[in-house]
C-alpha cells in the first residue's frame, strides 16, 4: 500500500485560511478518525525551539496549532499539548516564557486545552522520553518546515528530539555528534514514539544556516500531511531541491522500513508536487559533505570541516552559546567569545541557539577550495 502526502495551498497565517487547509489536508488522507479514535487522548507536539514570537519563522506557527487543536475537539478527544524547547531554554520559568513568545500559550487558553511541561520522563529504549507518551494514546507532530546544519532538513522525524526534556538533548549531541551517528538517534526516537499523524507548517518555511536566527526566511505557502513521516520529510526534501536519500534521517528510517522514501512509493493528494517545487532551498554551509558524489573528494573528506564563529558586532554576550556547548570549548575573553576548534565537533548546538544571530559558519581550507 503507497503512503499519501498531501499538500495544500495556504497564503498566510490568517486564521480561517489555516484551518480550511489544514482540515483539507487531513480530509484528502481519509480524515482524523482514519488516524486518532474519537474521544482519546491526544499529545500534541509543536516545533518551541526558542521564545521567539511566530514572525521570526523558528517555531511552529500558533495558528497551524490552533487549527489542528480544532480538527481533534470535533472528534471529542482530550487534547494536550507540549515541547521540550532548546537546552538553554529548560528551566519551567524559561519554559513558560517559550510557550508565552511563541503564541502557544494563547491559543490553547483560547481554544480550552492544557498545555503541559514535559517536566518528567521514562525511560524508553535508550532514551528518556517525556511521560506525556504515556498519559495519551496518540501524537500528533507538527513540525516547521527549516534547514539544518546537522541533518540538513528538520521537519516530521528531527522534531521528535523535542520530546527528551530539559538538558539531556546536549548529552546527546555530545555523545552523537556525528551526522550520521546523530541521524540514527533521531530514528531510533522515532521508532520508539511513532506519530499517528504528521502535520507540517510551511507557509513561511527557512533556508540557509538553519533552524534558529541564522536562517533564512521563504515563503512556501504549503500545509503537509502524512501519517508516514519519511514519506512526508522525503516529499520535504524533494521541495528543498535535495534527493530524499541525502536527508540521513529520510535513509536510515527508509532502511528500518519505517516509511517510503521514494517518490514512485508515495501517492500526493492535492497540489501537485513538481508545481510546488521552485527554486532549490539555499542549503546549511555544512550539508557539503552529504551531496559528495566524487572518489577523490569523499578520500578527502574528513579534512572537510566547519566551524561556528562569532560576528562581534551582532553578539550581546548573552552566553548562550558557553551554556549550551556540549563540548564546553566556548568561553569569553576579552569581552569576545572564544572557540577551541581543537575541542568543537561542529555540532552548532551554539548556532541553533543564539537569540541574535551572532554565530555564522567557517569552512577549512579544503571547503573554501571545493566550494
Amino acid at each position: 500500500m503507497q503512503s499519501k502526502v498531501a499538500i495544500v495551498r495556504c497564503d498566510s497565517y490568517e486564521s480561517s485560511l489555516v484551518c480550511d487547509a489544514v482540515r483539507k489536508s487531513i480530509d484528502l488522507l481519509g480524515g482524523i478518525s482514519d488516524f486518532i479514535k474519537p474521544g482519546s487522548r491526544v499529545l500534541v507536539k509543536p516545533n518551541l525551539l526558542s521564545a521567539k514570537i511566530p514572525e521570526t519563522g523558528i517555531t511552529t506557527h500558533p495558528e497551524v496549532v490552533r487549527a489542528v487543536l480544532r480538527v481533534l475537539k470535533e472528534i471529542s478527544c482530550q487534547v494536550f499539548v507540549g515541547d521540550s524547547p532548546s537546552a538553554m531554554e529548560n528551566s519551567l520559568e524559561k519554559i513558560d516564557n517559550v510557550y508565552e513568545k511563541t503564541g502557544i500559550k494563547q491559543v490553547c487558553s483560547q481554544e480550552g486545552v492544557e498545555l503541559v511541561r514535559f517536566d518528567t520522563q521514562r525511560w524508553r529504549n535508550k532514551f528518556p522520553l517525556t511521560s506525556w507518551l504515556d498519559k495519551c494514546d496518540y501524537l500528533v507532530n507538527i513540525p516547521k518546515f527549516k534547514t539544518h546544519q546537522l541533518t540538513i532538513l528538520t521537519g516530521a522525524i528531527k522534531n521528535l528530539f523535542g520530546l527528551i526534556p530539559g538538558i539531556y538533548k546536549i548529552e546527546l549531541h555530545k555523545k552523537n555528534f556525528d551526522p550520521q551517528i546523530f541521524s540514527s538517534m533521531l530514528v531510533d526516537i522515532f521508532q520508539e514514539a511513532k506519530p499517528a499523524l504528521n502535520i507540517i507548517d510551511a507557509v513561511t518555511a527557512m533556508e540557509g544556516d538553519g533552524p534558529g536566527t541564522s536562517g533564512k526566511l521563504r515563503n512556501l505557502n504549503l500545509i503537509l500531511a502524512s501519517n508516514d513521516a519519511v514519506a512526508v520529510d522525503s516529499v520535504l526534501a524533494k521541495i528543498m531541491g535535495v534527493a530524499p536519500h541525502l536527508v540521513l534521517t529520510n535513509k536510515e528510517a527508509a532502511k528500518r522500513l519505517l516509511g517510503s522514501i521514494e517518490l514512485k512509493d508515495i501517492a500526493i493528494a492535492g497540489e501537485k508536487l513538481n508545481e510546488v517545487i521552485k527554486k532549490p532551498f539555499i542549503l546549511p554551509a555544512s550539508s557539503f559533505k552529504e551531496k559528495v558524489k566524487y572518489p577523490l573528494v569523499k578520500m578527502a573528506i574528513k579534512f572537510i570541516k566547519y566551524y561556528p564563529y562569532t560576528i562581534n558586532e551582532n553578539c550581546t554576550r548573552c552566553l548562550a552559546c558557553i551554556q549550551v556547548c556540549p563540548e564546553k570549548v566556548i568561553s569569553l575573553k576579552n569581552n569576545r567569545i572564544h572557540y577551541n576548534y581543537k575541542g568543537c565537533i561542529s555540532c552548532f548546538c551554539c548556532q541553533e541557539t543564539c537569540p541574535f544571530n551572532a554565530i555564522r559558519v567557517k569552512k577549512s581550507l579544503l571547503a573554501r577550495l571545493l566550494g
